[in-house]
């Protein structure tokens, strides 16, 4: 019996997970329980990383916290040897193409991701032999099979960066968010930019009726909103008709979200993307009243990584992410193509 197995045995906590359609559940995300994934995490050996759009409770026991690309950099410097990614899995899919030496772990591999499902290697391919001179810029949000097929990855913070660093007179595929691509095709003019009709089902059902409701509501805010929301051009539009300020209009990644609400001084923020954001943003700047455009904007995927599921993970030592070493190795190169145009910033 391994030490980590006798520990394991000694968790009593252990014992009351259960499993359901839901995912894991039946341990409170309280004192008790952080201080056994602390324990627990120690004897793996292990690095906790949580998306910023994770339950707090995930957020407040991890080692680091950020959006996903650059939890997935984090991995890659850390001296442990296990990862534990809090995140969906084509996340902890991004940290093993950066880390192919590392043990990496995902609490519930049954974490998915509708914009990562949107586009299928398959149909990339497909895509690709349409335009077979066209170069591919793939979201980050894919999953390890399509970045393979990529040229170059972006986030939603240096996209128009990436396409723009692209040959004019070349074709550019761009996917899998259509919401992210036309914010892309209307900061470069880009008549070129083919875009694929992805989305991620929380980000584009924050509509843009709802935030112009919620703008005229709160005439003094300012609007913190996602490009991979449905509402983004409706943002752009109100500012643009004059309905409401320019300058307090922001298309900002999640991290460019931190950044600004670091620096601004709006007492009031609306928030357009998924609500778990709110969570690190009130910690980043906990005199500003955060709110969101639409409080139903919450993940189920994200939410299957449960305080059950982290300590299910820790215990076990599952679930464990493997790529395959020739995906990771062109998945890689199309990761490293896009850091090589500028540092990625805020992720996505």
């Amino acid at each position: 019996m391994t030490v980590l197995d006798r520990f394991a045995m000694e968790s009593t906590l252990a014992a009351q997970i259960t499993d359901g359609p839901g995912g894991y559940s039946g341990v409170p995300g309280d004192e008790q329980w952080a201080a056994e994934i602390r324990r627990l995490a120690t004897l793996r050996g292990a690095t906790l990383l949580a998306h910023n759009y994770q339950l707090p409770a995930i957020q407040d026991v991890a080692d680091h916290v950020g959006d996903s690309l650059a939890l997935s950099r984090i991995a890659a410097e850390a001296t442990e040897d296990t990862i534990v990614f809090c995140g969906v899995h084509f996340m902890a899919e991004t940290a093993k193409i950066l880390s192919p030496e590392k043990t990496v772990l995902i609490p519930d591999q049954r974490a998915g991701c509708s914009l990562a499902d949107s586009i299928t290697a398959a149909e990339l391919q497909a895509w690709k032999d349409e335009y077979p001179e066209a170069v591919v810029v793939s979201y980050v949000n894919t999953t390890a099979a399509v970045k393979a097929l990529t040229d170059i990855c972006c986030t939603s913070s240096n996209a128009v960066e990436v396409v723009a660093s692209i040959d004019p007179d070349r074709d550019v595929l761009f996917c899998p968010d259509q919401f992210l691509g036309a914010h892309v095709r209307r900061m470069t003019g880009r008549t070129n930019l083919h875009i694929w009709a992805g989305e991620c089902h929380v980000h584009a059902a924050i509509n843009g009726d709802e935030l112009a409701d919620q703008a005229r509501s709160h005439p003094d805010a300012e609007l913190f909103v996602h490009p991979e929301c449905g509402c983004a051009t409706s943002a752009l539009y109100l500012a643009g008709e004059g309905a409401f300020p320019e300058d307090r209009v922001k298309i900002l990644s999640t991290g460019g979200m931190l950044d600004q609400a670091r620096k601004t001084n709006a007492r009031q923020v609306l928030v357009a993307t998924e609500i778990g954001m709110l969570h690190q943003l009130r910690r980043a700047a906990p005199d500003i009243d955060f709110q969101a455009v639409n409080d139903r904007a919450s993940c189920t995927y994200m939410k299957m990584i449960t305080p059950a599921a982290m300590l299910r993970c820790l215990v076990e030592g599952a679930d464990e992410v493997h790529v395959d070493l020739e995906t990771a190795r062109l998945a890689r190169r199309s990761v490293q193509r896009m850091i090589e145009i500028g540092q990625p910033g805020g992720g996505e």
